[in-house]
């Protein structure tokens, strides 16, 4: 038996067991001087390697069969079971494409700025890898707490006051937010007696009566909890100044963190409650929609409100969020399909400026990253480009996977009876996001006091600093060169999506109704067949 056939049933588990092995690694190593080098090394081909596994798993779902990893090889859904499909496979596709050259920043100097720096990355992408592979809400809810738990530091790395501030306020907010998550973990599983995805995905539509009520209370909690960790009005009033507060690299990290709450709503309120879910089905559609428009529309005021170069790019992620939102709310294939490419796009273009506005601040002397007249930049025309693309793909500017994403958002919402609030909402931002990026290009490029020429850095950033964000810059522009073959996996993602019987049969094995004994009482459920497919849409 080759090496490959022996280690390709395992790679599922292998997502989350590499950064976990190598975050214990370098704890074990140290990070003193004489080792950061070798630390910086081995952290930088664990994600490497990592990327190379998620870029498998995204070839094998491409042919639309499940991969499903049963821990212990107990069956689902008594034991844990890991779950690849092609949402989670493009989901650590990303994650891993957005941390290697965060890494690589990274050693250009940030990682020695506090202890276990690579250490606590690698724990946050097992959370991360680990909340996209789970089949399960308790243990979604377990990855969301390492991810937490790696991110508090992770805020405060570098230190300062400003960090340690909000960095308050964000353990406070996530604190609660991790009790409704159980909270409402704990109100499903006392309704339907489950909390795998597969199986919850068959049980909710029977429920009724008194205990639909229970579940629409559950989902609607946990809606909120989703709602705080992707930023969705009025719950990110917290991103702006924590993203602003953090150092660089991490904040490019964090544009993850979003998406990792947009995630689970796909896949709690789009599946398990979705257009299928019986007397609790679409509970979170009356909401979702105007709550992403919002979010969207105050977001991009906020961003043209700014003073600093972070908050600005920090309004940014939270209005690409509530497009992405927006998208989902629209509870159709096409939608989805939308969402999951401009998810994609946007993630690599404010992970890129996060990078790039430190790039910029620290060649402007005391003005520092204020949007205000300051010194000239050393690199004025390679900084002023990757600004000006990074402005036009998050605008949405032809012929830039920004304007592709959020065309196939227009397209989507023919129809819909608020079709005309998202055409007007979805432009107008495009709109005012170029507006803004460009007042601040302006200040940052044009409006510049000379007299401060050489307070900043003069020789202008490293190499190494420079091609870590040029490559999330590509990554987003080559959205464009492979949209076609990314726009038919996004379909077929999101067709898998809307498929209940096929996930129940890969997850649970045989017809799925031999799981619902011994440790559940089983409800009639008149009329409704159970694991009933929607191959019409969600």
């Amino acid at each position: 038996m080759s090496m490959v056939s022996l280690i390709s049933p395992h790679l599922p588990v292998l997502t989350v067991l590499l950064p976990a092995f190598t975050a214990m690694l370098l704890v074990l190593i140290g990070d003193s001087r004489d080792r950061l080098v070798l630390a910086r090394r081995i952290a930088l081909a664990s994600v490497a390697l990592g990327l190379l596994l998620a870029l498998k798993l995204a070839l094998d779902a491409h042919d639309g069969e499940l991969r499903v990893y049963r821990v212990g090889d107990w069956p689902a859904p008594f034991g844990i079971v890991l779950v690849i499909d092609r949402l989670s496979a493009l989901m650590l596709v990303l994650t891993q494409a957005v941390a290697l050259p965060v890494l690589l920043y990274a050693s250009g100097g940030w990682d020695s700025h506090g202890r276990h720096f690579h250490a606590l990355i690698q724990f946050q992408l097992m959370g991360l890898c680990g909340a996209f592979v789970t089949g399960d809400l308790f243990n979604l809810f377990v990855f969301f707490e390492v991810l937490l738990i790696a991110s508090y530091v992770l805020l405060v790395h570098g230190q300062g006051k400003e960090r340690f501030r909000v960095g308050v306020q964000y353990v406070a907010i996530n604190l609660a937010a991790s009790a409704l998550f159980l909270i409402g973990v704990a109100l499903i599983y006392a309704v339907t007696g489950t909390l795998n995805m597969a199986d919850l995905a068959q049980r909710v539509p029977q429920v009724t009566g008194d205990e639909a009520l229970v579940l629409k209370a559950a989902a609607l909690i946990l809606l909120v909890v989703f709602g705080v960790k992707a930023a969705m009005l009025p719950l990110y009033l917290w991103l702006p100044a924590t993203y602003a507060a953090a150092s660089a690299p991490v904040a490019a990290l964090f544009a993850l963190m979003t998406k990792v709450g947009v995630y689970s709503i796909v896949r709690v309120h789009g599946v398990i409650f979705g257009a299928d879910g019986g007397a609790s089905a679409l509970v979170a559609e009356p909401w979702l929609l105007p709550l992403a428009l919002g979010t969207s529309a105050l977001a991009v005021f906020g961003a043209l409100a700014a003073q600093t170069l972070p908050r600005l790019v920090a309004y940014l992620t939270i209005a690409s969020v509530g497009t992405i939102l927006a998208s989902l709310g629209l509870f159709s294939t096409a939608a989805w399909s939308a969402a999951l490419y401009y998810m994609a796009h946007s993630t690599l273009v404010i992970a890129a400026l996060f990078l790039l506005v430190e790039l910029v601040a620290s060649q402007r002397g005391d003005a520092d990253s204020r949007l205000e007249a300051g010194a000239p930049v050393a690199q004025p025309v390679l900084l002023g480009l990757m600004l000006l693309l990074a402005a036009a793909s998050a605008a949405g500017l032809p012929p830039l996977p920004g304007f592709i994403g959020k065309l196939m958002v227009l397209q989507a919402s023919s129809g819909h009876d608020a079709q005309v609030w998202i055409w007007i909402v979805v432009l107008s931002v495009g709109f005012l996001t170029l507006v803004g990026l460009a007042r601040a290009g302006s200040l940052l490029f044009w409006s510049t006091r000379p007299e401060l020429a050489g307070t900043g850095t003069a020789a202008g950033a490293s190499g190494k600093l420079v091609l870590a964000t040029i490559a999330l810059l590509v990554g987003g522009v080559a959205m464009t060169v492979l949209a076609d073959p990314l726009k038919r996996y996004t379909d077929a993602a999101a067709a898998q999506l809307t498929d209940h019987r096929a996930y129940a049969l890969g997850v649970l094995g045989g017809e799925g109704v031999d799981t619902t004994l011994p440790y559940v009482f089983p409800r009639p459920a008149p009329g409704v067949p159970v694991g009933q497919g929607t191959e019409g849409g969600p």
